[in-house]
């Protein structure tokens, strides 16, 4: 992050450029992990004993795997029906977090088992496996152990091939204090004393499904919990710190109604026999979907009915619903790299709206879906800095670098345009097809396009790459003209920059495929035509128009562009916003790409009473007008300065 230069005395010093980064050989991979784990809440380190049953694709002498601050004390290869061999040599790559095992003889082709013990510290990073402090009721200070694995930090808590396309079970067991809770992915299957200590018990959960190791979670602490089942039979938890556990009601309700809503909608049931939502003191996200176990900060969790606002409420149904479409898209199938990863995002970051539009009808949501994450991405997209959403990663500690409102917010606002392109039932069949064929595996963004293609017969492929490989989005200009009964619409794009309109030529100009949606007056809240405009312009015939009918682009605001109406089109607008016919996110929609336009057009005396007219026209609360007054202040200000130089 930052600039990669030294300043010395303003001489500047290229850094060393960074080896290349390698992804890890494939002639060993993992089947199972055989984990056991014993924190030390005190000391804050921890042993660990790894038995995993691995397969051996061609014969090689040496291991290697991904660790990070931990010590390897021995390790062994036993093959199938075969003798043991000692590991005789570890050789640590730490700026790669790479180790190699290195073996006296070849490790034949088959399977085998891989046996390593070795030890790490409960860390302060918040990143791996990490301590986490609470204060009990009696004032005293506290530890829990807990992690945060996605995207490469599992090897800080066990030596693994830490990639997403490295699928294997895993076989947890946890050694832990026995007044305290422990969880992990899977539901617990078998809990006895610990032999060589009477207060330690050991905690042995179930074989988790094939999965990446970046869902991988345990937590060892002090809880209370609320429990449901949902009504599909799962059971449910919501752990909160001591003595506020009627803070996790809310939470409850939201992922008990959330569970059936998407495996109705995806047509899969939920996979495992549990999920618990828990809330972590030190947190550095907003949560984390580990599969079976998701992770919350405090307030992405906690609801104190006595106190708390609607717009909480609101943020923790978005929140759990988010994470709860990840147990599906991103747990199931997913991703096979990290370049993939504003889909996992971006997918969920809309579907989470979805979920809790079913839920919770009463809160509008998708009016605040506009208001918040659709016109803050066409904000940041407009600039010249901004980027495309898909970004080739290599090394992973690059998508922290890249992962941005862009990609969550233009990545859910791209995935809404193109649910709307395709139809909810078409877009559902294509889902379900994707998730069924690639369930416990890996997939990228061009495997969604094509089952979602095969079930809609649209271009999806062709469409999306123009949205997600290039940065920015068109502004369509729109102008029309009555013939009899028929309304006849030019439709034209170019790129939009809030730097103004580009210079120079235009022959190299970005275009898109835009889905372009038509409403009339006679029902605003129904679409009456829809084109792709996948030229710089077209014509659109609309039949049966009266000429005193208006005509509104982008319906539901949904389409990821703004509209520049001509004047005579904006006119007929205006009963339409006084009357409220047009719906608030229209309402919405319109006023946001009036206002960005503003600072952009050429003869700004015009473009100023045109917009006045139309702003004015919108019925808002005092405050917006005041915003609005105060804008189209600066906006005459700006106009006299052309003749008085003195602001």
């Amino acid at each position: 992050k930052g600039h990669h230069h030294n300043m010395v005395r303003g001489v500047t010093f290229p850094m060393p450029e960074r080896r290349p980064f390698v992804r890890l050989p494939t002639d060993v991979y993992p089947v199972n992990y055989g984990l056991r784990l014993k924190p030390d809440l005190i000391d804050f380190t921890f042993e660990g004993k790894l038995e995993a049953a691995v397969e051996v694709t061609q014969g090689t002498n040496q291991i290697v795997m991904n660790c990070a601050d931990i010590d390897i004390i021995t390790a062994s290869f036993v093959p199938e029906g075969g003798d043991e061999i000692n590991a005789t040599g570890f050789n640590y790559q730490n700026e790669d977090e790479k180790v190699t095992l290195c073996f006296p003889s070849t490790l034949q082709k088959g399977a085998g088992s891989l046996k390593i013990d070795f030890v790490g510290e409960l860390n302060d990073k918040m990143k791996g496996f990490y301590r986490s402090k609470y204060m009990t009721a009696s004032g005293e200070i506290r530890y829990a152990a807990v992690t945060q694995f996605e995207a490469t930090d599992a090897r800080r808590a066990f030596p693994c091939w830490d990639e997403p396309a490295i699928k294997a079970t895993f076989d947890i067991t946890l050694i832990v204090p026995k007044d305290r809770i422990s969880l992990s992915n899977m539901n617990v299957v078998d809990r006895k004393p610990y032999p060589e200590d009477h207060s330690l018990v050991e905690v042995k959960f179930a074989t988790t499904p094939i999965m990446s190791t970046y869902l991988v979670a345990f937590v060892i602490g002090e809880y209370d919990f609320v429990e449901s089942q949902s009504s599909d039979g799962v059971t449910v938890r919501v752990y909160t710190p001591v003595g506020k556990a009627e803070q996790g009601k809310f939470a409850l309700e939201v992922a008990t109604k959330t569970l059936p809503f998407y495996k109705d909608y995806f047509h899969v049931p939920y996979p495992l026999p549990k999920i618990d939502l828990i809330a972590i003191a030190d947190f550095a996200a907003g949560a984390m979907e580990n599969w079976g176990l998701v992770t919350y900060r405090e307030t992405a969790l906690l609801i104190d009915p006595k106190n708390s606002c609607a717009s909480s409420r609101q943020w923790v149904a978005l929140v759990v619903g988010h994470e709860l479409a990840h147990q599906w898209f991103g747990n199931l199938v997913t991703m096979e790299w990290w370049t993939h990863l504003w889909l996992n995002e971006g997918f969920a970051s809309w579907i989470e709206y979805l979920c809790v539009d079913h839920c919770f009808p009463e809160y509008d949501i998708w009016t605040q879906f506009v208001s918040a994450d659709y016109t803050r991405a066409l904000d940041l997209d407009a600039l010249d800095n901004s980027h495309p959403i898909e970004v080739d990663v290599g090394h992973p500690s690059e998508v922290d670098e890249i992962f941005d409102a862009i990609s969550y917010s233009k990545g859910a606002s791209v995935i809404r345009m193109l649910h709307n392109y395709i139809g909810d039932e078409d877009f559902r069949t294509g889902m379900n097809a994707y998730l069924l064929k690639f369930q416990h595996k890996n997939a990228s963004t061009e495997d969604l396009w094509e089952c979602l293609e095969q079930a809609s017969g649209k271009p999806i492929a062709a469409v999306m790459n123009s949205w997600t490989k290039q940065m920015g989005f068109p502004i369509i200009v729109v102008d029309q003209e009555q013939h009899g009964s028929d309304r006849v619409l030019k439709i034209s794009q170019k790129k939009f920059c809030a730097s103004g309109p580009r210079n120079g030529t235009y022959e190299n100009c970005p275009n898109w495929m835009v889905p372009i949606s038509i409403c009339t007056s006679e029902d605003p809240s129904c679409t009456k035509m829809k084109v792709l405009l996948d030229q710089p312009e077209t014509t659109v015939n609309i039949t049966n128009v009266a000429p005193d009918h208006w005509i509104k682009i982008n319906p539901g605001t949904v389409g990821f562009y703004r509209i520049q109406y001509s004047s005579a089109m904006l006119e007929s607008l205006l009963p339409g916003i006084r009357d409220l016919t047009l719906l608030p996110v229209d309402r919405l929609g319109l006023q946001n790409d009036l206002f960005s336009l503003l600072h952009k057009q050429a003869d700004m005396q015009e473009e100023k009473n045109r917009i006045e007219r139309v702003l004015g026209a919108i019925p808002a609360p005092d405050l917006i007008q005041r915003v609005l007054n105060f804008a189209l202040l600066y906006i005459a200000l700006r106009l006299s300065k052309r003749c008085l130089h003195f602001i």
